[in-house]
């Protein structure tokens, strides 16, 4: 298919229109455009971000896509452009992480400065009235910009296993490890004792632990493997921490689960029957949030959105479809 460079000034004119908003056109920078598929770069603080409009022309209220790690990439979550048909879906890689700008600077690694990373994304891009999508992290992200900022024009949040609490995250996932065999336990506890995990044991006990928690298609979709090939080492580890079962990095403290009453917004939380972010946890935080809803994918783990896409997708189209004819 023919490519048509468009220059800045007219591409960020269709975005305006198309996302019903108001872009800062000085902060964007389009390199390339292929119908209603838009590519660029966001100036943010301390660096630029990429992003992908799908669907620009699309009539609805966009969805802002906000991806897990901390450290990972959109590339695994490309499934939900099937929604632009719809409505623009607006993906982006977080600073540090893809294809986007990656200072070596471990003080930037921080939730504040994410949180703020997500609202010069959406006034860069015009997207006044949005619903916002967040994956694993990308749920923690979302809730603290909607509880910390009170930003205007966020009609939705929809939490696909969020990360919520660090503590609980960690309690689930050592709980997750001891349903494994004993040697299989012994291999871990010694990764993190020794700080060694580059080891062949510990490498085959993490693939173990992922194709069963993580993502339990066989083999993984492509868009997931180029996710784990581009991960950024160094945002997962200065904000998370060694593995999934410690925390050592800046969410070690994180929390919102005393603030979820607080959310303003519907919420629809999703997760799989085997996910890392556990369907009891979710339940739990459900019933924090007046009014939420939850939908557990059966047979499906933390990237059910891969697993079960089909259903998925069809449960967080029809919960938008209900927010935007709601009065």
């Amino acid at each position: 298919m023919l490519l048509l460079f468009l220059t800045a000034a007219a591409v960020l004119l269709a975005l305006c229109i198309t996302t019903g908003g108001t872009a800062d056109r000085s902060n964007v920078t389009i390199t390339r455009t292929d119908g209603g598929t838009h590519e660029g770069y966001v100036d943010v603080t301390a660096g630029r971000v990429w992003f992908r409009i799908v669907g620009a022309d699309s009539a609805g209220t966009p969805l802002l896509v906000l991806h897990g790690g901390p450290g990972a990439t959109h590339d695994y979550l490309e499934p939900l452009a099937a929604l632009a048909d719809e409505r623009p879906v607006v993906f982006y890689d977080q600073l540090g992480c893809g294809n986007s700008d990656r200072p070596d600077d471990p003080a930037l690694w921080t939730v504040e400065r994410y949180v703020g990373e997500v609202g010069e994304v959406r006034q860069a891009l015009g997207l006044d009235r949005v619903h916002l999508l967040g994956q694993s992290w990308g749920g923690a992200l979302a809730v603290e910009y909607v509880l910390s900022r009170n930003p205007e024009g966020v009609e939705s949040l929809i939490l696909s296993a969020p990360l919520l609490d660090a503590d609980r995250w960690v309690a689930d996932q050592r709980a997750n490890l001891a349903a494994f065999p004993d040697e299989m336990q012994k291999v871990v506890r010694e990764a993190e004792s020794t700080g060694d995990f580059d080891s062949p044991e510990y490498q085959d006990a993490m693939a173990a632990y992922y194709a069963r928690h993580v993502c339990r298609t066989d083999p993984w979709p492509e868009c997931l493997n180029r996710t784990f090939e581009k991960i950024s080492l160094p945002v997962y580890l200065g904000m998370w921490g060694p593995s999934e079962f410690t925390c050592t990095g800046t969410l070690r403290t994180f929390s919102v689960t005393g603030r979820l009453d607080e959310v303003p917004v519907p919420v629809l939380f999703t997760c799989g029957e085997h996910d890392e972010a556990p369907p009891a946890t979710m339940m739990y935080f459900q019933g924090l949030v007046p009014g939420s809803e939850l939908k557990v994918f059966e047979g499906a783990s933390h990237e059910h959105h891969l697993e079960e896409t089909d259903a998925y997708l069809a449960a967080v189209r029809e919960f938008m479809r209900q927010i935007d004819a709601a009065p």
